[in-house]
């Protein structure tokens, strides 16, 4: 993927410490609106952290982010507010307690009601969506929060294992919705362990390990991997 399109979300040598260890290693990737793309490797490559840069919810300490016609560049002066353009589902979801799954899902209010339907239908919430959310699962926990990025109406979508407490029914109607997602132009970045479901969403997947991209391609990566670590990661699926 090349920096050819004004219209992306790219990072370029993006880095990153915390305690003293690089968690980030001068990565660079591209998001093209209208493509998906998987972020796949072992815990702790450093996957999560590249989210959060991406979308200004902990910066990087150096590199550039460059957002459609928008750059920055790190270290600033000034952290960037968070964008209306990108939207995260972070791993801990943060729903408001004080508000039931469909509050949660309709308070950014960027989606009609005709549209937050389809939504509560297309992940089959209709039978707990009017409940809080200590009276839900985590795999209905994640399908709304899911649905509150996706009313959000983003150009750009960061998933962090969205798929970790989700049946494979669920996987499927959200690999579908993903797809509808993409043809309607939104780009979509997708932090997974599922290696079936990168393959089956993905049109580029990267694979990442001690900070570091190791290796890029598209669905051939996961049968035919060039990188020997890439390699191991992969040979029991």
């Amino acid at each position: 993927m090349t920096c050819q399109n004004i219209d992306m979300l790219s990072g370029k040598n993006l880095c990153k410490k915390q305690a003293d260890r690089d968690v980030l290693r001068s990565v660079s990737l591209d998001i093209e609106p209208g493509t998906i793309t998987s972020l796949i490797g072992p815990s702790g490559a450093g996957k999560t952290t590249l989210l959060h840069a991406l979308s200004f919810a902990d910066i990087p300490e150096s590199g550039t982010i460059r957002m459609d016609a928008s750059a920055f560049s790190f270290p600033a002066t000034k952290s960037p507010s968070p964008s209306p353009l990108i939207a995260l589902v972070f791993q801990q979801l943060f729903l408001w307690p004080h508000l039931t799954l469909r509050q949660n899902v309709t308070l950014p209010n960027r989606s009609s009601n005709a549209e937050i339907d389809e939504l509560i239908s297309a992940f089959g919430m209709e039978n707990f969506i009017d409940r809080y959310p200590n009276q839900t699962s985590l795999g209905q926990r994640q399908r709304a929060a899911l649905g509150r990025a996706i009313a959000l109406k983003p150009r750009y979508l960061l998933l962090d294992e969205i798929t970790s407490a989700l049946d494979i029914e669920q996987v499927e109607a959200l690999s579908v919705h993903l797809e509808k997602l993409k043809s309607r132009g939104t780009g979509i970045l997708a932090v997974t362990h599922l290696i079936h479901f990168a393959q089956r969403i993905s049109d580029h997947i990267l694979f990442m390990d001690k900070g570091e991209i190791v290796e890029r391609g598209g669905k051939e990566l996961i049968s035919n991997p060039k990188n020997q670590r890439v390699k191991d990661f992969l040979k029991y699926f």
